[in-house]
């Protein structure tokens, strides 16, 4: 069954996924996952993490600050979410 606790089910191919369906525990291995699935596809994405208190912000953006693959992440622009969304660059690979 899918909707077994622990189990995700398969992530969209999208240039942007909102995370507030989320657990907090499990942010990070969800992130993981879309940016695994999502790199080469697009050079950048957005990650809607919502404003809050701001936990689910510090877990993505922990989350990037340790990937190879990421060349930069900011605060989306204000029609974009503003800091309630991360926009992650990737590296640009060389063909």
């Amino acid at each position: 069954m899918d909707d077994e606790p622990g189990r995700l089910t398969p992530l969209p191919i999208e240039d942007s996924i909102d995370l507030h369906t989320f657990h907090p525990r499990e942010i990070a291995s969800v992130v993981a996952e879309y940016l695994d699935s999502v790199r080469g596809r697009f050079e950048e994405v957005r990650l809607i993490h919502g404003r809050g208190i701001g936990a689910q912000r510090e877990i993505v953006r922990s989350l990037l600050s340790r990937r190879n693959d990421v060349a930069e992440y900011f605060d989306a622009p204000p029609e974009r979410g503003g800091w309630g969304a991360t926009v992650v660059r990737f590296v640009r690979r060389e063909d």
